[in-house]
């Protein structure tokens, strides 16, 4: 950061510009990222493959983001932050239109693996973006709103493409998301004021792949890594074949009524506000337990006949998700020690490895059991993921006393949560703790 700042301010045009630019990013990230999802059966039954086959053009996606974000960030520290997002929104609007010539599935894999790599450069850019040019005071209110149109971005991508595809083809479909998002970039081009405080700096990978691989070395951040890889695993899963379900019967639902499922995101929205405003009164450890045995509860919910017991489970499901993710990213935030946004991309990295490793296996359990088979996948990653939560709750508490303690120097807590000592107040994160990072992939 340079030593004389000129910091965007609250209330300002540039301010203005700024959070419609980046909500606009949001996005548009997000809508090309999960458009395809509710389009799964229908990729299945035109290419005349395998359900696990027919998920592969969200899962190579996915995967590609996951590997290329560690990365993005130290990218744009050398190309610049506003020219690395301007070419990813405009990319990935253009892969979407090129969807509408392709003919087969193999070409269509290789396109939305180049797209999952563009999108790359939006995420963690547009959060380092925003801590540079925003006052402090302007900053919380600003990465609320870019978060606000991340979460609609995906939720709207599913379900217009999904009530499109009732009316044209699934690539008229892509296609008409990938006309509006080229039109969103080009107005996020003309809104984002340019950088006043960025400071360029050569790309250089042996100090990156020092540090995370001393961030792997965490035992606590480790925890929260696979945390990250289960539950995001299971959540993608329920969603993916969800869809088969509820479009065959005994159900016969249209895509129109298929895509309402994704309302079901709201409702997530509210439970991981509602469970993050319980973490100073309760505990991270215990809130997140608790929003894991919400998840749990909503699957089981899902195993019932009753196409009202199936909507109810998904909207629980996701309301637990929504909590153990928020939980779980914020505390990112308090463990990192000092690289917090190389600690944000991994977990990032194994949120979006999870989504793309379950979410085409739970393909092969649909075909050889049908949802019972997907719901038992689902229950060993929710089960993982509560033995791990267990294990790291252990770990934070065994020597740190009442939440809010503060830790001594040397103790083992010091040891196996660097920097804890440093806060007073475990259970607040700061401003730019990767939960709000972590919330993009939603």
């Amino acid at each position: 950061m340079p030593g004389n700042v000129n910091y965007i301010t609250r209330g300002s045009r540039e301010y203005r510009r700024a959070n419609l630019a980046l909500f606009i990013a949001g996005y548009v990230t997000f809508s090309t990222l999960y458009d395809f999802q509710p389009l799964l059966p229908l990729l299945a039954g035109e290419f005349g493959i395998s359900p696990a086959m027919g998920s592969l053009p969200l899962s190579v996606a996915t995967f590609a983001l996951a590997w290329t974000l560690p990365i993005s960030g130290t990218i744009s520290d050398a190309l610049g932050r506003r020219v690395l997002m301007g070419a990813a929104v405009l990319l990935t609007s253009l892969m979407a239109l090129c969807t509408l010539g392709i003919e087969s599935v193999v070409p269509l894999i290789a396109l939305r693996l180049a797209q999952g790599m563009v999108l790359a450069g939006v995420p963690a850019v547009a959060m380092a973006y925003l801590s540079e040019e925003m006052e402090p005071g302007a900053l919380g209110a600003a990465m609320g709103l870019y978060i606000a149109g991340n979460a609609m971005g995906g939720m709207t991508g599913r379900i217009l493409t999904a009530w499109l595809a009732d009316y044209l083809p699934w690539r008229g479909a892509i296609g008409v998301i990938g006309v509006l998002s080229l039109v969103l970039s080009l107005v996020f081009l003309a809104l984002l004021p340019p950088s006043r405080n960025f400071q360029r700096r050569p790309f250089r990978p042996g100090p990156l792949t020092r540090s995370l691989l001393g961030l792997l070395r965490h035992r606590g951040l480790l925890y929260l890594f696979a945390l990250a890889f289960t539950c995001m695993g299971g959540f993608v899963t329920l969603y993916n074949y969800a869809t088969f379900r509820l479009l065959a019967p005994p159900y016969s639902l249209s895509q129109s009524q298929v895509a309402l499922i994704f309302i079901s995101y709201a409702f997530g929205a509210f439970g991981s506000s509602f469970m993050g405003s319980l973490v100073n009164r309760f505990g991270r450890d215990k809130i997140l337990l608790a929003s894991l045995g919400i998840m749990n509860a909503g699957l089981l919910l899902t195993v019932l006949p009753p196409l009202a017991a199936v909507i109810a489970g998904i909207v629980v499901f996701t309301i637990g998700f929504f909590g153990a993710h928020s939980v779980a990213s914020a505390w990112v935030g308090t463990l990192a020690p000092g690289a917090r946004a190389q600690a944000s991309s991994l977990y990032l990295f194994f949120y979006y490895l999870g989504s793309s490793i379950s979410g085409t296996g739970g393909g092969f359990f649909w075909s050889a059991w049908g949802w019972s088979g997907v719901a038992g996948l689902i229950l060993l990653l929710t089960g993982a993921a509560t033995l791990v939560a267990m294990r790291l709750a252990a770990l934070h508490a065994a020597p740190a006393g009442p939440q809010g303690a503060e830790i001594p120097p040397g103790s083992p807590a010091a040891s196996a949560f660097p920097g804890a000592a440093a806060t007073k107040n475990p259970g607040t994160s700061p401003i730019l703790a990767p939960g709000s990072v972590t919330r993009l992939g939603r």
